[in-house]
């Protein structure tokens, strides 16, 4: 299988990209969000080229190593007729970034586009406030050979979009899928809107070319849609050249040319891609490559971290961050930012731990109670009664007293089954309130047993 896609997100602007209208166009009562210039009106002309859509295109090609056209750049029409483009065509930009990469699929180009509107065929109407804001197109070269890398790729992307804070993200995402299996012709699947989507379509395309290669009948080279609803793609048109678009430069807009100066400024503002600083946590934190992707799967988190990592050694609080912290946030389904917990309040839960002033159990247990919690982590633990840990004559106390109520258990373990321990464990917690360490207590029950 090889596979390549087409992405288009739109960049983050509060004006349209040839006109100001704003681009709220979700919060906006429908047809509000509009001028003559986005509708295309006969005597119209479009405004010169938004200048921070240029500059949001060129951080996310710079963030994804392309090289960038220092040419004459300008824009062509693209003329295709769908209710939704009342001009007969969109504009879009010749490349402006070409020759990237991210995580080893190359990236063929980048390049701007406008949006057109919203056809709502279900009840025959289109609304003309999403017309006209900014897009990137990012298109891959044919490196996919999966739909778990095309998957991966696609996640890895749009973490490099959020980092940008240039591109409104997965929820304005629409991907076109081009695929092909060896003895057969490509089939592009048009607008899927999620990772998801782009997933389930690609593993239900390859069934379905695979067998129609099997029985003989030719792969035809078209164009199809994905029905989200239905996990399935059906036939749309046959597939469409360049020729049928008709590209012209579009008359009514200047050349742009990229100067050198403003390409520095652009490279020295934008921010650290993330799989450069899944690089550079390795090296300057000596954590694993696991542990920095899960850092810095968020830009909010990996900051957090940074900030963390100034006052706690490094590789326990990373430790604490990718596998308590992680854990109760995707059990609450939050994203770090979300979460309304600080870097300071990560500080103080593991300067109690640091301290020994509570145990891992009770840490663990306080960083449940922390997401959306106005309480410190130590008043935390005070209200809970976590803080303290007990002394190891109390723990060998316990521990005598969960062996001697629970002979089952301990004839278990005699008998070979290590589970049983555990639960003797659990025990010694009960009884110390979950003040006990216990590493310490599994140490000395092995003790206590032999």
């Amino acid at each position: 299988m090889k596979c390549g896609l087409e992405i288009h997100v739109q960049l983050k602007t509060d004006s349209k990209l040839f006109c100001d209208c704003p681009t709220n166009y979700k919060d906006a009562s429908a047809n509000t969000n509009i001028c003559p210039v986005c509708l295309n009106q006969p005597g119209a002309k479009p405004y010169p080229t938004n200048e921070k859509a240029l500059e949001n295109a060129l951080t996310i090609a710079l963030m994804l190593n392309c090289k960038i056209d220092q040419n004459i750049t300008y824009f062509m029409r693209k003329h295709y007729d769908y209710p939704d483009l009342p001009s007969g065509y969109q504009r879009t930009s010749v490349p402006i970034g070409y020759e990237g990469d991210l995580n080893g699929i190359r990236i063929r180009e980048i390049h701007m586009e406008e949006d057109p509107g919203q056809f709502k065929p279900d009840f025959g109407i289109v609304d003309f406030n999403r017309s006209g804001i900014p897009l990137v197109e990012i298109v891959t070269e044919p490196d996919m050979h999966s739909p778990e890398e095309a998957r991966e790729f696609l996640k890895e992307l749009i973490r490099v979009l959020n980092y940008s804070e240039c591109a409104r993200g997965e929820g304005t995402m629409r991907a076109d899928v081009n695929i092909s299996l060896e003895g057969g012709n490509r089939a592009e699947i048009k607008n899927i809107n999620s990772i998801k989507g782009a997933y389930k379509a690609l593993k239900f395309e390859m069934i379905r070319q695979k067998n129609l290669i099997k029985r003989g009948v030719e792969v035809k080279q078209e164009t199809r849609a994905f029905l989200e609803s239905q996990m399935i793609t059906v036939g749309m048109r046959t597939k469409e050249d360049a020729d049928d678009y008709r590209f012209i430069p579009d008359p009514d807009l200047p050349p742009i040319k990229i100067q050198s100066n403003q390409l520095d400024e652009v490279a020295e503002s934008m921010p650290e891609a993330p799989h450069h600083k899944v690089s550079r946590f390795m090296k300057q934190y000596k954590i694993d490559e696991e542990t920095a992707k899960t850092l810095t799967s968020e830009l909010e988190l990996a900051n957090a971290y940074e900030e963390v990592a100034k006052s706690i050694d490094p590789k326990f609080s990373a430790m604490w961050m990718r596998d308590e912290l992680k854990r109760v946030l995707t059990y609450n389904k939050l994203e770090f930012a979300d979460s309304q917990i600080s870097p300071n309040n990560i500080i103080d839960l593991l300067k109690l731990l640091k301290g020994k002033e509570i145990t891992t159990k009770a840490g663990q247990r306080i960083v449940e109670q922390m997401p959306k919690n106005k309480k410190s982590p130590k008043e935390i633990a005070e209200n809970l009664g976590l803080i303290g840990v007990v002394k190891e004559d109390e723990v060998i106390n316990a521990a005598k007293q969960a062996i001697k109520e629970n002979s089952e258990a301990v004839e278990d373990y005699k008998a070979g089954k290590g589970a049983s321990l555990n639960f003797l464990v659990g025990q010694v917690m009960r009884l110390t309130r979950g003040k006990a360490d216990p590493g310490e207590t599994v140490k000395i029950l092995r003790e206590l047993l032999k």
